[in-house]
């Protein structure tokens, strides 16, 4: 089975929607953030519903990207991503927590609970800086095992590489030695979403990892953090040897680190 992923188009959406509800109720945490997020029967009434708010949402965002992992033996769509790619500095009115007002009342109350801490962290780590956050991959539990959720973390690497923006997201403990040997840093930062919230026997620490572009060298995340969040500049230097034309016969790319021009937004701590 060969893999390909592609940015889902709008007759793919009940598609992608499909797999993200059912990888999520095919896992133990996702299960319980599913019921959490979604705590009405999830029906048909419901899908087409929730497929009309995607679309809607797809007119207006211009930095929220929905990717599908296609078998290219079949066509079928096998797997989904989503991920905020932040290529220029936002404000704090850009980024403000909306929560989640698709509910009401207690429900919404407890669904915030879930994801204000997921916010916060994000904006302690990065604040208004461009980066890029994966929010979501979800593989259909048929096709799980077979590298379609690498296959995004390897989209996302490059075009973190190609862009100079670290890649950040929250992680299942299940998955944290996967991620590692992908090149993720583990954080000592953590999120812990208490029982009482999730209706479970005990607490559940939420792993943070973040990977550097190639750009950024051998500098840690909480170096790059720490040096006030210095921009990436690649210098691309071109050997010109003999031959027809004087023609390029070999392309090195070279980075350095470079302070900003500009100073960091405010950031929430």
């Amino acid at each position: 089975m060969g893999l390909v992923v592609l940015p889902a188009l709008i007759p793919d959406i009940r598609r992608v929607y499909e797999i993200y509800f059912s990888a999520f109720d095919n896992d133990y945490m996702g299960s319980i953030m599913l019921k959490i997020l979604f705590p009405a029967p999830i029906t048909d009434e419901f899908k087409a519903a929730h497929a009309t708010g995607t679309l809607q949402w797809w007119h207006t965002c211009d930095y929220q990207y929905t990717m599908k992992c296609v078998d290219t033996d079949t066509g079928e769509i096998v797997g989904m991503g989503l991920g905020d790619i932040l290529v220029k500095p936002r404000t704090p009115e850009e980024r403000q927590n909306h929560g989640a007002p698709w509910l009401e009342g207690e429900q919404r109350e407890r669904a915030e609970k879930v994801l204000n801490p997921l916010w916060e962290m994000r904006e302690k780590f990065f604040g208004g800086q461009p980066h890029i956050y994966c929010h979501v991959i979800a593989v259909d539990p048929k096709y799980q095992g077979r590298r379609a959720g690498a296959a995004f973390c390897e989209w996302a690497l490059d075009v973190g590489n190609r862009s100079s923006l670290p890649v950040y997201f929250e992680s299942s403990p299940s998955t944290v030695d996967l991620y590692k040997k992908m090149g993720f840093e583990l954080l000592p930062e953590t999120i812990v979403h208490e029982a009482e919230v999730l209706g479970t026997a005990t607490d559940i620490e939420v792993p943070l990892m973040v990977k550097m572009p190639s750009a950024a060298g051998t500098m840690t995340f909480e170096e790059w953090r720490s040096s006030s969040y210095p921009s990436f500049q690649k210098r691309l230097e071109v050997c010109h040897v003999g031959g027809h034309g004087g023609q390029t016969k070999q392309h090195a790319m070279t980075a350095k680190v470079v302070s900003p021009s500009e100073p960091a937004l405010p950031m929430t701590v």
